[in-house]
């Protein structure tokens, strides 16, 4: 009889697959996790933050703004608004993905926000509140993204996501403060 061998790949360390099987209570961080986990949800807690903020921001500026005329903007101060929150909740499963608890305290929520609030009441000074807001989260998505490296390439791949997307709002905002 012929006997037949799996063969293994180069590279594939066997016995950290193996170990995988074990620590279930980790869920899906294994033992070859490279990151700093309390330093990612740490980052990641401020991202929450900073979309909680937007969303009321943008709920703020769709529901204050008046005119017929005004619609397609209101309707884009929405939009973002459902974006936003589609983003904060995509933060909030990685945190708790990484065994951490997502911060939604209200009573801190500003303060650890990377964007301000802005309760400003004519529609060039909502676009521009925006506008800023989301060239604030790009840089801050830039400098995670860069921070974490390969380290974490679940975490990478969402935030990148979650950018190109923030890419689109201040594009939009940009549109329309022209």
């Amino acid at each position: 009889m012929h006997e037949v061998k799996k063969a293994i790949p180069e590279g594939i360390d066997t016995a950290a697959i193996r170990e995988a099987a074990k620590h279930l209570e980790d869920g899906p961080v294994t033992v070859g996790y490279q990151a700093d986990r309390k330093q990612i949800i740490d980052m990641l807690n401020g991202a929450l933050a900073t979309e909680l903020v937007c969303v009321l921001r943008y709920k703020r500026h769709h529901y204050t703004i008046s005119g017929v005329q005004n619609g397609p903007i209101k309707a884009e101060f929405l939009q973002h608004a459902l974006e936003e929150q589609e983003h904060a909740d995509q933060l909030a499963e990685r945190i708790v993905q990484l065994n951490g608890q997502p911060d939604f305290n209200p009573a801190t929520l500003a303060e650890r926000s990377h964007a301000e609030y802005d309760d400003s009441s004519s529609i060039q000074s909502m676009v521009k509140a925006n506008l800023i807001a989301e060239r604030v989260a790009i840089e801050a998505y830039r400098q995670m993204i860069e921070k974490i490296g390969e380290t974490d390439p679940t975490t990478r791949h969402m935030l990148i996501g979650i950018m190109a997307k923030e890419e689109e709002h201040a594009d939009d905002m940009r549109d329309l403060l022209a």
